[in-house]
Parts: C-alpha cells; structure tokens; sequence
C-alpha cells in the first residue's frame, strides 16, 4: 500500500503539487476561522436551574422547592451528579451530564422534567434554567460612569438611575451580539414601586395586608373588550388600567364604607424604592458603581465575542445611546489575556520554526532540500488547524504548546526521504535512469523506517488521549494536535516530499557538510591514531 501511494503521488506530479497549494489555501482560511481562547474549557457539561422563593428561609426552600425538583430530576439519562445550594429566598440546582451528552439535549430533558413539577411547587414561584455557559464564559466586564465622575462618591440616586440604563437598555444592547449567552447586571439599587402599609389604618379600615396585594394585582392590567364594527372602520375596545404612576397606585380602590371609597393612599405610603441588596460593586476602592458581566455561550470563540461586544460597545459609546452621558468603560477583557497566551505560543512556534530551518540549512548543505522540507513544514501546522476546526479543538496554550513541541518532530521522515533521495540522485542520474524512478526507490528503501519511528512517537502521546475529567480536557487537546501534526508530516514525506523531490531535486555526492566534518573530524583523527596503535577498543570520552 505503501508502494502504491508513493507511486500514485509520482505519477501525478502535477496534481499532487496543485492539491497541496489548494490544501494551503484552505489552511490559511482555517487559522482565521479558529476558535481561540487562553485555556481548554475543563468544565463539564452542567445544567443549573435556579428558582427564587422571596420570603423563604433556606429550611423552607429545601422543603418546597429544591427537594420535589431533586425528586424530578432523578433518572435522568447521562446524569452523574447532582447537588444543589439553599439560600433565602433561592434554590440552586446543578446538574452534571457525562461528557457525551450534547448540553442543549441534556437541557431539553431538564426542562420536560421541569414542565412536570411545576404543579408541586408554592404559587408564583416559577424554576427557570441557567444560562448555556461555562466556568470560564466571563469574558467581558464593565462599569457604567461618566467622564466627570472622577473618585466622587455616588448617590444612592446615582446608583438607581444607573442600574434602570443598565437593566434596560445596556443589557438588551448587548445581549443580541451573537455568542453571548446571558448579561449579568452588579451593583446599584433595583428601583421597586413600594407600598408601606400603615397597620393602625388596616386596623381602622378593618383591612388586610392581603386585601392590599390583591387589589393592587387586580388594578394593573389592561383587559379587551372586542372589536365594534362601525361602517367601513372597525374599532378596539379595551380597558387601559396599567399603572403608570405613583399616583395611580395611590388611587386604587380597597373597599366602601358607607358609600365612601377607601383607597391605597388613605391606609398606605406609595414611594420609589429599591430591593434589598446582597452586596455591591465598589470601583478602586473610592465608591460604588454600576456594572455587568458578559457570558458567552458554550464552545464560543473568545476572541471573536469579545471582538463583537468591543465594536459594539465603541458604537455604543460614539454615538451616544446611553442617557445621561454615560459610557461603558470596561475593566475585565478576555481577549487581552487571549493574546498574550496566544503572542507567548506563537513566538516559541516562530522561534521553533526558524530554528529547523537554519539547522537544516546547516545539516543538509543542499538548499533545495532544504526548501522541500521547508515545504512540509509550513503545510503541516496549516492542515493541523483544519483538523482542529473539524474536531472542534480550540487554539490555546495546550493545543498550541503541543503544536510549538512538534515542530522538530514534523521534519523527520522528509529530512530522511530528502536525503536519501538526493544521495541516490547523485550517481543514479550518470547512469541514465529516470529521475522519478530513482525517488520512487530512495522513498520506498526508507519508508517503513519512517513509518515505524513517527508512529512510535504518536504512541508515546497515547496515554495522554485516554486521560478522562479534567485532567482529559486539560492536556488531551495537547495529545491530539501532536498527533494530528505528525500523522500529517508523516503522510507529506511519502506524498508530496517525493514530488517536490523530483522537481527540485539535481543529486550530488553523498558527503559530510563542513559543519558536521568539523565536528566529526577530532573523533576521526582519535580512530585512525588508534588503528595505527593497533588497539581494537576505543574509548570516546
């Protein structure tokens, strides 16, 4: 089969030479679209579904929400763990899947399982999933200010009017850039419309704190009345009673007593106010601020999102879109710490690079041998990358690092068939024989050789591959790109190696290099003065 390969790549010289230049095309075009990040994700595939229970103690969220969703989500196929965490007021479940399960499939399940126990838990409280995100899918944060804010501190006004512009008009902005997945809002105060009961008016009025929800509940809606038909024109009845004020609230009807009305504002205080908070965003240390946190989605490029969120956000800031003179300012970026991962891996792969090219130089005395083996050495890492984009293994400093140690091993079986070929071409052309014939031999005498010592590499990396958790997903991409690299190195030295060696190859005399009779010459002067001595053992210290 060998012979056979090597034959057919002979016989179609032509066609193996425009392949390869096709081949590099392609390669070029897959470096670009390569998903890039600093490091291989190790999360594992998770589901999180997180319900809120206001009111609740830890103790009464267990009982009535997290355990009957335990319960539901048992059996679930691919499930290997699953634990949960109980705050007031919220219940956090995470679901761990195998490493096979596709994770919109495993989200598919949860949410069937989801729809089931809905009717087991206490009314209004609904559990909603998880963003399709991952341990490392912060990608991008940033803070809402303005450019005079300098180190003053906030007002508690401030805060609020910067966490409305964040929570309604930033977030929406931001979320519909493709590959983002969730934006997470930090700091400020949630505004609320508060309704601060005083008990002695209830008592008075001989109302309850209920009769007050539920009629507020009732006054904020909008009903349809159907459509009146009116000649050629038809009109839409309907009700408008959405509350559009505070005086609205105020105004809502709780009873009659003896014909009188009795409304919010007789037995209540309606003000602006904000939810309790949990903690705060604090900015060098000075004041508070307003923030976010961007999420990318699963398996996402980092560096293309963030690239995305980074041209919009700058949109978004020269155009002015935001009230108030604000701006987006970030102070977390990805893709800063992608390119030095990448600037880091990438020089060594440069270094690495012109290294094998001067020691060849050096080593092989043969220019045009030594731009044949050039050859598989450029096109090697292109073709790696299209089979990373296949297999769906992202460029970072694993992947990439297992790419920078490959680099003296991609040259092997060319720099043998090379010269082996440009040893027989040396006495074989004086004779007559066909140019492609005598490759055809140099490549077949060494072609198991080859074979046997590349393998016997990519054998050496197989324990890698098999390594399961986060240890797999850490050093197999490693594994997988220096095999991938070398099985392709190994078949250009039996493919295109031999072609390029036909075309450019002239043959000389299989002779030392001047560097390598330098060295070699001190070793041989000690041999032929211990011949002379008539010694038959030498010792090389």
């Amino acid at each position: 089969m060998i012979e056979a390969l090597v034959r057919t790549a002979l016989r179609q010289r032509l066609i193996v030479v425009v392949l390869a230049v096709v081949l590099l095309v392609f390669g070029l075009n897959a470096a670009r679209h390569l998903s890039v990040d600093a490091f291989p994700d190790v999360t594992n595939v998770q589901v999180q579904i997180a319900t809120e229970a206001k009111g609740r103690s830890p103790e009464e969220v267990e009982r009535f929400v997290t355990v009957p969703l335990e319960i539901a989500m048992t059996g679930l196929p691919g499930l290997t763990e699953m634990r949960s965490l109980n705050k007031p007021g919220l219940s956090l479940i995470t679901l761990v899947f195998t490493d096979q399960t596709d994770v919109y499939f495993a989200r598919q399940l949860v949410m069937e399982r989801l729809l089931e126990a809905g009717s087991r838990m206490p009314q209004g409280v609904v559990p909603v999933l998880g963003p399709v995100s991952t341990g490392l899918g912060e990608v991008y944060q940033y803070t809402l200010d303005k450019p005079d804010d300098g180190t003053r501190e906030l007002t508690e006004k401030e805060l609020t009017e910067r966490r409305i512009v964040q929570d309604w008009v930033v977030r929406p902005l931001l979320r519909s850039i493709p590959g983002v997945a969730e934006i997470n809002s930090q700091g400020g105060f949630v505004r609320q419309y508060q309704v601060l009961v005083n008990p002695d008016r209830l008592r008075h009025y001989g109302l309850s704190i209920r009769e007050v929800y539920e009629a507020v509940g009732r006054n904020n809606a909008n009903s349809g009345g159907g459509v009146l038909p009116q000649y050629a024109e038809q009109y839409l009845i309907r009700g408008v009673g959405l509350v559009r004020s505070l005086d609205d609230i105020g105004a809502i009807v709780l009873k009659e007593v003896g014909g009188t009305p009795v409304y919010v504002r007789d037995v209540a205080e309606v003000s602006f106010g904000h939810e309790v908070r949990q903690g705060a965003v604090l900015k060098n240390g000075d004041t508070e601020a307003v923030g976010g946190i961007v999420m990318m989605l699963r398996g996402g490029n980092a560096k293309e999102v963030v690239s995305r969120i980074k041209t919009r956000v700058a949109e978004i800031n020269a155009k002015g879109m935001l009230p108030d003179g604000l701006q987006i300012v970030p102070y977390y970026d990805r893709s800063e710490l992608v390119d030095a991962a990448l600037w880091t891996v990438s020089k060594v792969l440069l270094e690495g690079i012109a290294l094998v090219v001067v020691i060849l130089l050096l080593f092989l005395g043969d220019v045009r041998s030594s731009l044949i083996v050039v050859a598989t050495l450029v096109l090697t890492p292109l073709l790696t990358f299209m089979a990373m984009n296949y297999y769906g293994i992202s460029a970072n400093l694993m992947s990439l690092g297992g790419l920078a140690i490959a680099i003296g091993l991609m040259v092997d079986g060319s720099v043998v068939v090379v010269e082996n070929a440009f040893a027989r071409l040396g006495t074989a052309v004086e004779r007559g024989e066909s140019k492609a014939r005598i490759v055809f031999d140099a490549v077949r005498e060494v072609a198991t050789p080859v074979i046997f010592g590349v393998s016997i590499i990519i054998l050496v990396f197989l324990p890698l591959m098999t390594l399961q958790g986060m240890e797999g997903k850490m050093f197999a991409p490693l594994a997988y790109t220096i095999a991938i690299a070398l099985a392709v190195s190994l078949f250009l030295s039996l493919t295109l190696t031999p072609v390029l060696s036909s075309y450019l190859l002239k043959g000389g005399a299989e002779h030392d290099t001047w560097l390598i009779a330098r060295i070699k010459a001190p070793y041989l002067r000690l041999l032929h003065l211990a011949l002379a001595n008539g010694r038959k053992t030498v010792v090389f210290k």
